[in-house]
């Protein structure tokens, strides 16, 4: 969700200048000493906050987005947007179309409102198996996450070993507060996710996902029939 902030805010601008420059110095370590590595974008406003950092220094990082294949159509409008913005044409991952296949054929094309484990199910077709073709072969991945957007990410470290996927991660936003990243993004004119504008703060696909009220927390669009608890995709699962 776009937030009001005031940009000329001294004390805010201070405060961001620090966070943007501890960020770019992580994302510069891991183009020199973690390549080949890899930004998974959502399209997200804290993943178009990475975007402009990783462009603007010319880091040798690949920006890849997982297309489910059920996404809104304002982020395949974003996706153009960057390319025109940016000259950056986004490395797509799509499902396999057997699993998909098989998946809805056997539990219906919008069976993952019935269950956790059948959306899960879903986003492991739609999200997870593409992640991992995607991050084969890399040393590392770099994610848009912050600690504050859920409770499922309260512990959220700045980098960790993905044991899941068996390289580093590293999530450089993740002590960044939603007031920073709309600072960051409308300072720098940087393109966003329209529906941000229409109290979406979260944005995955279009099923699932809705716009919240003021004083939800801003993942509650998500999944927002399942506990709180429940509520990831399986992108970012912890394994001992």
């Amino acid at each position: 969700m776009s937030i009001l902030v005031n940009v000329d805010d001294p004390a805010l601008l201070a405060g961001l200048a620090s966070r943007v420059n501890a960020a770019r110095a992580l994302l510069q370590e891991v183009a020199a000493d973690f390549s080949p590595a890899a930004f998974a974008s959502s399209l997200g406003a804290e993943d178009m906050v990475l975007t402009d950092l990783i462009v603007r220094d010319r880091l040798d990082i690949e920006i890849f987005s997982l297309d489910t294949g059920r996404l809104p159509p304002e982020t395949y409008e974003l996706i153009d947007e960057v390319r025109k913005r940016y000259g950056l044409a986004l490395r797509l991952y799509y499902p396999r179309h057997e699993l998909l296949e098989a998946y809805t054929r056997e539990y219906g094309i919008n069976a993952f409102y019935e269950s956790v484990e059948l959306r899960k199910g879903c986003c492991h077709v739609r999200k997870v198996e593409p992640l991992q073709r995607a991050l084969a072969g890399r040393k590392a991945w770099i994610t848009g996450m912050r600690a504050s957007q859920a409770t499922t990410r309260s512990e959220l470290p700045i980098r960790n070993f993905d044991a899941a996927n068996g390289l580093q991660k590293f999530n450089p936003l993740a002590e960044w507060s939603e007031r920073e990243v709309w600072a960051y993004l409308k300072h720098n004119g940087v393109p966003y996710n329209a529906l941000h504008d229409r109290f979406y703060p979260s944005i995955g696909c279009a099923p699932c996902t809705r716009p919240i009220t003021p004083g939800e927390d801003v993942r509650a669009g998500r999944w927002w029939w399942e506990n709180p608890e429940s509520r990831e995709c399986g992108l970012h699962v912890k394994r001992a």
